[in-house]
């Protein structure tokens, strides 16, 4: 029999697994932010900005997706972090914003800004893309500055706000936290490890692939160095849980590790997602074209670990730092019943849309070169 409890781990997962689909598509951001790097002539950022420029509709999907699910399933996390820490969604949204113009208007026959303008909003969008998007994701782990009052959901008239935001920042202050820091910087480098290894296979150019792994070496190991330190920090710090029969909130030290431990199946997962990334890197080192597959798979793995661990085991996934009984639970924040079940039968056609996605990624990936560029739409 299918139960509220099942459904709301079930929809945790889905969205779990959008949130690894999305960091694993971030290598669009990664490309592009290095553009000028690996770009040394003009013709060589063309093929950087062609290549990429095939792709980045699929990120900018899977973000709105992720945001989409996330509204419909949890719309208490919806309202409490987006209506709060609504300076840092707005950051998210408006690089995201300037990416789809860069790619609309650089090659644009004269143009208004010119092309290096436009470059420059691919390379804005291709630090702070990332770095935002993981310093939001970290508040997952480490919390943030919120209340909330769960009887104004029943109440009809006098006060109908439900949640609170209690720092005038409005989100900005996760950078506050190291934790949160260190995971935003990890997932730039490795949205920039992903787009090295995906230049490997898929630009036809000798100058770029040459460059590409050998900058793929100094940024898998600032990335491993960054990456250690978010996870170490979480999985010997203090976490809030809940009890399933009363709902009461309670801070368990290690609660993170003790999730892993809890869960074999999702260890392993996140475990062999680990090791997929670091046989990505050894053969992005050596120039192979299959790097970007074990990096990819395994950067969705570890990302899908993670998320995981953050949300099930009765685990609070969105800790309050101004009221640990206000943190948000799969348990207390869900849609009801009906329509989770409904969107459940929904999601039964989410394997046919990955099934069409693979179709058309790999009818649109193929080594390209520059005599490729005239007929490229970007």
């Amino acid at each position: 029999m299918i139960t509220l409890s099942f459904l709301q781990h079930y929809w945790w997962f889905i969205i779990s697994l959008l949130g690894a689909l999305f960091v694993f598509l971030m290598f669009v951001q990664g490309g592009q932010s290095l553009l000028y790097t690996l770009g040394r002539t003009a013709d060589g950022r063309e093929l950087i900005a062609s290549a990429l420029g095939r792709k980045w509709e699929l990120t900018f999907t899977t973000l709105v997706t992720f945001g989409g699910a996330f509204f419909a399933s949890f719309p208490l996390f919806y309202s409490t972090s987006f209506g709060g820490a609504y300076y840092v969604w707005f950051a998210i949204l408006f690089v995201f914003v300037i990416q789809a113009v860069a790619y609309e208007y650089r090659r644009k026959p004269a143009n208004l800004f010119g092309e290096r303008t436009f470059n420059a909003f691919l390379i804005i969008n291709g630090l702070l893309g990332p770095l935002l998007s993981g310093i939001a994701v970290g508040t997952f782990f480490t919390g943030a500055n919120f209340t909330v009052d769960r009887s104004n959901m029943v109440l009809l008239g006098g006060d109908m706000i439900i949640s609170r935001w209690m720092s005038p920042w409005h989100g900005l202050e996760a950078v506050a936290d190291y934790r949160n820091v260190c995971l935003g910087v990890a997932v730039v480098l490795l949205s920039q490890l992903l787009a090295l290894h995906f230049f490997i296979n898929n630009i036809d150019d000798e100058g770029i692939r040459r460059r590409a792994s050998r900058r793929s070496v100094p940024t898998s190991l600032l990335f491993l160095c960054f990456f250690s330190v978010f996870v170490a920090s979480i999985l010997l710090s203090t976490g809030y849980g809940y009890d399933p029969a009363t709902g009461v909130v309670s801070a368990v030290k290690d609660k993170y590790l003790k999730n892993f431990i809890d869960m074999p199946a999702v260890a392993a997962v996140f475990l062999v997602g680990v090791v997929a990334v670091l046989c990505g890197i050894v053969l992005g080192a050596k120039r192979s074209r299959r790097a970007v597959w074990f990096s990819g798979a395994g950067s969705i793995l570890a990302v899908l670990g993670l998320l995981l661990c953050a949300g099930w085991n009765d685990t609070c996934y969105y800790p309050s730092l101004s009221d640990p009984a206000s943190s948000l639970t799969i348990a207390d924040s869900s849609s009801s019943e009906f329509t989770l079940k409904a969107m459940g039968v929904v999601s039964l056609f989410i394997p046919v849309v990955v099934a069409y996605i693979w179709y058309v990624w790999r009818a649109l990936t193929k080594p390209i070169t520059v005599c490729d560029l005239d007929s490229d739409g970007h």
